[in-house]
């Protein structure tokens, strides 16, 4: 048996908390939150011991992996504390602020010989898989061309002041906007080489940004664009489409995905499911288990989480100087 502490545990924590109670050979061992009764409250509901201390929880001996889910300028320390203590890291996304600091985070994973999963979603959601089956059989040939959107209310309930700053990673591109980005990265199975991007605070007063645009180069030729949009009032969209040189996927989060061929297009069988963001939640720790416990390669190392971050950089770099900006280590 697994024992997972859960650092940050709050409203995304709860969601990891309920989807680890489905994973056999798991078993929630403690987890840290700084508000007392809203710690207790959430050990009460998912059971296990609650420390107010982050460190207090990496010396916990029945501790074997690790959840970071914390406000993002926090990551790097807590993940590099977590590999010193000798403890396997689920990271949520994004993996830090900056790559220097994703950097030192794969530096300490190393160096303390324990896994490190990066938590993009995306790759575990069923619409995501059934693309990536359908572009790894080959049929439809290469994706040339990605538009990925995530267009979604920003002032959500679980919205705090530091989503709101940039020194602590704040904005809508770097909290919601990044689950697009990753998306079309992945999808694409290409290295983004340079970013041209757009970012601004146009809906609501704050420092970090509720919206942006971007658009990519991929290494292999391939372009894409980002649309991450945090509006005041709208209605939901979460969708993006490929256009590969022999037909046209598009993945929607509510609906599953479809394929393109010859003007029509068709529902991709087994691509939907309701409840897909648990789902897809369950199924990060199934891989996060048989990493952990079969010493398998994780699906999303630190490695990929540094890349997406690289691209965010380069685009924040393009939109302080208005021009296009490589992707620093890019090949």
């Amino acid at each position: 048996m697994i024992g997972i502490g859960i650092i940050g545990a709050g409203n995304f924590g709860a969601a990891h908390a309920r989807a680890i109670k489905e994973v056999q050979g798991l078993h929630l061992v403690a987890s840290c939150r700084k508000n007392i009764q809203a710690l207790e409250a959430f050990t009460v509901e998912h059971g296990g011991r609650g420390y107010t201390d982050w460190r207090s929880l990496l010396n916990d001996k029945d501790v074997d992996t690790v959840l970071v889910a914390t406000p993002h300028h926090l990551h790097a320390e807590m993940a590099i504390g977590a590999a010193k203590a000798g403890k396997h890291i689920m990271l949520e996304k994004p993996m830090a602020p900056t790559v220097a600091a994703c950097d030192a985070i794969n530096a300490a994973v190393a160096a303390g010989g324990v896994k490190l999963m990066v938590a993009h979603l995306m790759h575990f959601s069923l619409p995501c898989m059934a693309a990536r089956q359908v572009l790894e059989e080959g049929s439809l040939g290469r994706p040339l061309v990605g538009s990925s959107w995530m267009i979604k209310l920003w002032m959500e309930h679980n919205r705090r002041d530091w989503h709101l700053r940039n020194a602590t990673g704040g904005g809508m591109l770097m909290t919601a906007g990044i689950h697009a980005l990753d998306r079309l990265v992945w999808l694409m199975d290409d290295d983004v080489v340079s970013v041209s991007a757009m970012l601004g605070a146009k809906f609501h007063d704050q420092e970090a940004d509720d919206t942006a645009l971007l658009g990519v180069r991929f290494a292999g030729g391939g372009i894409g664009q980002v649309q991450s949009v945090g509006y005041r009032n709208g209605a939901v969209g979460y969708a993006m489409d490929l256009v590969c040189e022999q037909g046209t996927l598009r993945i929607d989060m509510e609906r599953g995905t479809m394929l393109g061929r010859d003007t029509i297009w068709a529902d991709l069988p087994g691509s939907f499911e309701p409840d897909w963001m648990h789902n897809a939640v369950v199924r990060e720790w199934t891989a996060m288990r048989d990493a952990v416990a079969d010493d398998k390669p994780v699906p999303v190392p630190g490695a990929y989480g540094r890349k997406i971050i690289g691209i965010i950089e380069a685009a924040f770099a393009s939109n302080a100087t208005r021009r296009e900006h490589e992707v620093a280590g890019a090949h």
